[in-house]
């Protein structure tokens, strides 16, 4: 009797999970070019699905050839995809976002040695310019780096030789009284610029933070002229904004990575995607 009894709770436990996952699991992804595919690479990388070799980091979801967990794929831009959680089953979102959103840690993180760190670009033709280099070198400073400490693997300092705030190539003396235009987004970018912009007032520059919540104001702003600089995304995003827009931005600093995740929405685990942490 009780062997068939266990039997009975197994098969309705079995009806029970087949029912919740009927509709298939969805995931909310963000939608702008690279990092949806930065995201679903995510998914790659533990096994849950396959995209086309050819589409890499540009891949969307029109590029997935195996999907055996029949996911279905919620596109989002990409600072919405924190609101979505209360309706999907999990979400990918990029660090920045999550951070601002206070997301607890992700069920799953991509590793942080990759190569979406998070640059300071500015126009090609004031990369060797001494604004340029001061700015690179407070953001490159121990101060920055120690300053990363506080995210606990939320944000990644990638600095390996940091400097001391200052560039000794740089005349000070001449850039005293200049003001440095960036456009950043919030968390952790606006607040690593506190401290860049207390380095430069050392030397009497002053720097002034505009901050936006969207992933091309920073970049129009620079070409425009608006802005001297931006901090906002990572390089392969400024790679493919170049190509796509015809701009000519470059990068004078990379300073940090944050790392992808997947985020619990209506799941509070790995279980529906089979994986165990």
């Amino acid at each position: 009797m009780k062997k068939i009894i266990a039997l009975l709770v197994a098969l309705v436990l079995t009806l029970s999970l087949t029912a919740a996952f009927a509709d298939g699991i969805t995931i909310a992804v963000p939608n702008d070019a690279t990092n949806e595919g930065r995201a679903l690479l995510l998914l790659q990388a533990y096994g849950l699905l396959k995209v086309k070799e050819e589409a890499g980091i540009t891949a969307t979801v029109a590029d997935i050839e195996e999907n055996p967990l029949g996911i279905q794929f919620v596109e989002v831009e990409a600072a919405l995809v924190p609101n979505a959680l209360a309706d999907v089953d999990y979400a990918i979102i990029n660090g920045n976002y999550a951070l601002a959103a206070q997301l607890s840690s992700a069920l799953l993180y991509e590793n942080a040695e990759s190569p979406y760190v998070n640059v300071i670009s500015v126009n090609a033709a004031d990369a060797e310019s001494d604004k340029a280099k001061a700015l690179a070198a407070a953001a490159l400073s121990q101060k920055v780096v120690d300053y990363f400490a506080s995210y606990e693997g939320q944000a990644i300092s990638v600095v390996e030789n940091p400097t001391d705030g200052f560039d000794p190539t740089v005349n000070y003396d001449a850039l005293a009284g200049e003001t440095i235009k960036v456009v950043a987004t919030l968390d952790p970018h606006s607040y690593v610029l506190e401290i860049v912009k207390s380095i430069l007032a050392e030397k009497n520059i002053t720097l002034e933070v505009t901050i936006v919540d969207d992933y091309v104001t920073p970049n129009t702003a620079v070409n425009d002229g608006d802005a001297f600089a931006n901090f906002f995304a990572h390089q392969p995003y400024q790679d493919d904004f170049n190509a796509q827009n015809g701009t000519n931005l470059v990068t004078i600093a990379g300073v940090h990575v944050e790392p992808m995740g997947l985020y619990a929405g209506k799941q509070a685990d790995l279980t529906a995607l089979g994986l165990n942490k």
